[in-house]
């Protein structure tokens, strides 16, 4: 309780230092019409204002160690920035009354990477999140910050899944294949099959042949004669 208090006053002291409505210092330039820099409460911004405003380009350096570098708009964050989360997160891209909105690229501290387009501050529209292994991928659509809509899911282990979303979980009509082809097509409830048909796919030993054909073929190696040995 004690944090989120601490994080609602530092958003409520931002929000009057940037409008004007605070008490602030300008030590530095001018503060009114120009560029300058204010400080107040460890907030300390440097560029341009309009009317008395933060407004235009300009750098808000936080007491938590967080910056922000970008367009601003009657003491908003507007426009283009990059925002430098206390916790490592980066965001860069589009923004409109201070929330996060149009496109842009989120670059989680764990590795993570967002890119795609936002609304009122979340992951609304289309969009890829990469997971930190580089491997396992979600490219589709999302709604309030979740898998929401079309898309496809890559995963780790090789198997994919292309269909419906919902609060990210695999819900709607959507296939589902294995990394040995196996293949699962129909409807999903909450991440589980329900209802459709199930493709078999091949043995482990094929699974193997094929693995086999492959590596052999990134070499140059004359394999025509396996490939159509494969499956039989």
């Amino acid at each position: 309780m004690f944090l989120l208090m601490k994080k609602l006053l530092g958003i409520i002291v931002v929000s009057l230092l940037l409008s004007g409505n605070a008490y602030a210092e300008c030590i530095k330039g001018d503060c009114i019409n120009g560029k300058g820099t204010l400080n107040t409460y460890g907030y300390t911004y440097v560029g341009e204002f309009k009317d008395g405003k933060v407004h235009g380009q300009g750098t808000l350096k936080y007491p938590n160690g967080e910056e922000y570098v970008g367009g601003y708009k009657n003491g908003k964050r507007h426009g283009l920035g990059t925002f430098n989360k206390a916790n490592g997160d980066i965001y860069v891209g589009e923004f409109k009354d201070s929330m996060r909105h149009g496109k842009g690229t989120y670059t989680y501290a764990n590795g993570d990477i967002y890119v795609g387009e936002y609304s009122n501050n979340k992951k609304n529209g289309q969009g890829t999140h990469t997971f930190i292994d580089g491997v396992t991928k979600y490219i589709g659509e999302f709604k309030d910050g979740k898998s929401h809509g079309y898309g496809e899911y890559m995963y780790e282990n090789g198997d994919t899944y292309v269909g419906d979303f919902k609060n990210d979980y695999r819900h709607g009509q959507g296939t589902y294949t294995f990394k040995n082809f196996k293949k699962k097509i129909g409807e999903w409830e909450k991440g589980e099959f329900v209802k459709g048909e199930t493709i078999e796919g091949f043995t482990p030993s094929q699974m193997k042949q094929i693995e086999k054909t492959i590596e052999e073929v990134k070499s140059n190696k004359d394999v025509t004669e396996k490939i159509q040995k494969v499956g039989e």
